[in-house]
């Protein structure tokens, strides 16, 4: 029989329920609690929300004052709540507050970045697009920044067995573990970075990660420098990013 599911006003009956009473049988399923919220409280903590975000900037001058490693774990965890293609989860986040480790890091990627910025291996283009950013091949921040963490896409799946498994849309699983990711950090009040050195295999052995992950970004993680500045942008509006499709209520 059609499971008929009632939301407000409106009943909806499904052909095809999920799951299926064969797929509960084979596998195990849980009833998602869920608190349905008046919408003037939707309302208050979507603009509370939106507001934090709309303050967010990528920074390149962090002051060197310590986070503590609970915020940091935290902000991996709300990052793994990301959805992933058959919840594979393809990612590793990996941290390091330790002065030579992040010095090592900052050298490996000036290198590169030298050969973008001086060697002529960016096209002009791309100069042109990132000369309002003022950005060089400089990675103070690499450095100066309590933490650095490096996100890692799982390729595949590596079995304790020895043997692998297919991963299943890893890129954009892991893009939004990274979103998540900086939205955790900018609501708890701290600032970060999406750093993408390109290229970014020196990454892999640098940190120690297995062949099966790939760098995805360096993420700088801390306060701002007191008094920092950063490039006067212009977000798009509503309009120039929003289309709705068919009949409007």
């Amino acid at each position: 029989m059609p499971k008929s599911v009632t939301t407000g006003t409106v009943s909806n009956t499904y052909e095809n329920p999920y799951p299926s009473p064969d797929l509960e049988a084979r596998f195990p399923f849980i009833s998602y609690q869920f608190q349905r919220r008046p919408k003037a409280e939707m309302l208050e903590r979507a603009q509370a929300f939106h507001a934090q975000a709309e303050k967010r900037r990528s920074i390149r001058m962090f002051s060197s004052d310590p986070v503590p490693r609970e915020l940091i774990e935290l902000a991996v965890r709300s990052a793994s709540t990301a959805p992933s293609g058959a919840h594979k989860q393809p990612w590793t986040f990996a941290a390091t507050q330790d002065p030579e480790v992040k010095s090592i890091l900052r050298v490996a990627a000036e290198k590169e970045e030298q050969a973008n910025y001086l060697l002529n291996r960016m096209n002009a283009e791309w100069i042109e697009a990132v000369a309002p950013m003022g950005t060089d091949h400089h990675k103070e921040y690499l450095e100066v920044a309590p933490w650095v963490v490096v996100l890692f896409e799982h390729r595949y799946e590596r079995r304790q067995d020895g043997s692998t498994r297919k991963n299943y849309y890893v890129k954009e699983s892991v893009g939004m573990a990274a979103g998540l990711f900086v939205a955790a950090l900018q609501n708890m009040g701290l600032v970060t970075l999406a750093h993408t050195p390109s290229p970014m295999a020196f990454l892999r052995p640098l940190l120690g990660r297995p062949e099966n992950e790939r760098p995805f970004a360096m993420f700088p993680i801390g306060y701002p420098l007191e008094g920092v500045k950063v490039p006067d942008l212009r977000r798009k509006s509503l309009d120039e990013i929003y289309v709705e499709v068919g009949q409007k209520e």
